[in-house]
């Protein structure tokens, strides 16, 4: 099967292209900047129509990871990378007559504020969703599920995280070296994560059931929902950081949350501000689902542990595995 992967120089894009490799499948990549792999490599952006039509050409599949991932910024870049970038790459996967496409999707497409107790996949509500992000994941969800002559799956991995990553580890790394690492409210909401290796696999997997599976949506976790605390804390100890000391009051994070994100959208900043409205929405309610349905369609379970995942984490971020990783 030969395989187009946008977006392969995230962790997890990467760890996918690594895997389709090493069973034989044959695999391009479309994304900004190289990826570092043997592959057939397409360098720009999924909105391009002409360089996504190139860099399609012969492909069985689509894995399309290629998204604006942010918690501020102007709606208009949201719609165009996560919206019609997803348009412009559906199209070419049907033009040129692609028999999979799978739309790495966002458990936020279907979160409306409230916790998530055992939750099941439901549909994706671009009117409920809380942000643009999780607002223009969601149109771009419908627009995948909906599309015809080609077998769709959305998969939604939920906070993904392994060594390497530059996204949850590395920011709650930083602020605990910062000695700014803090939970809002208890620290006890329970959050579902999932372990890359663990994503990576199922998301394979719904590439070779994709023909069965076809207008599902599906949540992917490692089913062990631990409380944020306790999850900083580990993240933060396996680089032998201090663990989050900081509690800030529900009520006052989402407050603060809204004036700094008034002021980071004022502004134009691109870097992440400390806290927003979302942000302290997400820390202070539960996040975990149920995982059986997953499970049986995809005929997967998750290979690593959340135990295990640390562990893995502690010895990427040991000074010698460090060093040899960085050289």
């Amino acid at each position: 099967m030969r395989v187009l992967i946008t977006g392969a120089t995230s962790l997890l894009g990467r760890a996918i292209a690594k895997t389709l490799l090493e069973r034989g499948d044959s695999v391009a990549v479309l994304q900004r900047r190289p990826c570092g792999l043997q592959v057939d490599e397409y360098l720009g952006d999924i909105t391009d129509g002409a360089l996504v039509s190139r860099a399609m050409a012969g492909a069985d599949a689509v894995i399309h990871l290629a998204a604006r991932v942010s918690v501020v910024g102007p709606w208009a870049e949201f719609q165009r990378t996560n919206v019609e970038g997803t348009r412009t790459v559906l199209e070419a996967a049907r033009e040129a007559a692609c028999s999979r496409f799978i739309q790495v999707s966002s458990p936020s497409v279907a979160h409306s504020g409230t916790s998530l107790v055992g939750a099941a996949a439901e549909p994706a509500d671009p009117k409920g969703a809380r942000g643009s992000y999780a607002r223009s994941k969601a149109l771009a969800e419908q627009m995948v599920l909906t599309a015809e002559n080609m077998a769709v799956v959305a998969v939604r991995p939920h906070l993904v995280w392994g060594p390497g990553d530059t996204q949850l580890v590395a920011r709650i790394v930083e602020r605990a070296r910062q000695g700014r690492l803090a939970v809002v409210g208890s620290g006890m909401a329970l959050i579902d994560t999932t372990y890359t290796d663990n994503a990576r696999d199922a998301i394979v997997a719904a590439l070779d059931r994709a023909p069965d599976l076809s207008g599902r949506a599906l949540v992917i976790s490692n089913g062990e929902p631990r409380p944020v605390q306790e999850l900083f804390d580990r993240m933060a100890s396996a680089a032998k950081l201090s663990p989050a000391r900081l509690k800030v009051p529900t009520v006052l994070a989402r407050a603060g949350g809204r004036l700094v994100e008034g002021i980071w959208n004022l502004t134009g900043r691109q870097d992440d501000p400390p806290m927003t409205a979302f942000l302290a929405e997400q820390l202070s309610t539960a996040h975990w689902f149920d995982q059986r349905e997953t499970r049986r369609l995809l005929d997967w379970t998750p290979a690593v542990s959340l135990d295990e995942g640390f562990q893995a984490l502690t010895r990427w971020y040991a000074p010698e595995q460090r060093s040899s990783s960085e050289a």
